[in-house]
């Protein structure tokens, strides 16, 4: 477990739909909550079921290797994703976005966390 000081270092290095190489190491109820991705840092990373495909014999397996953009990271300490490749990616992504998170093209690319940023999300 990372301490809160060391949470806000890594975060501070973290840049929205930043591309990372992840590992698929836990999918424990397919359909259900999401995945676990190891990332190669001291915290985890996580795809939430809302990200990928409705069918869960399309998600990732364990031990698929696979580029995922930084989603969200907050007081967690654990780094939301979502899949880089469209054939893990929920099919409606794009009305996801225009629906639950608009800002998102606009938040490419900014820092995770900035000056001000707020834990919601």
């Amino acid at each position: 477990m990372v301490t809160d000081a060391q949470w806000s270092r890594i975060r501070e290095g973290l840049r929205f739909g930043q591309v990372v190489e992840g590992t698929v190491v836990r999918v424990p109820r397919p359909g259900a909550i999401g995945i676990f991705v190891d990332i190669g840092l001291s915290v985890g990373g996580f795809v939430d079921v809302v990200l990928l495909p409705h069918r869960s014999e399309c998600w990732p397996t364990e031990g698929t290797v696979t580029e995922f953009e930084i989603w969200w990271a907050d007081s967690r300490k654990q780094i939301r994703l979502k899949p880089s490749d469209p054939q893990y990616l929920c099919d409606d992504f794009a009305d996801f976005v225009e629906r639950f998170r608009p800002s998102w093209p606009s938040d490419v690319g900014c820092a995770v966390l900035a000056p001000g940023a707020s834990d919601a999300g």
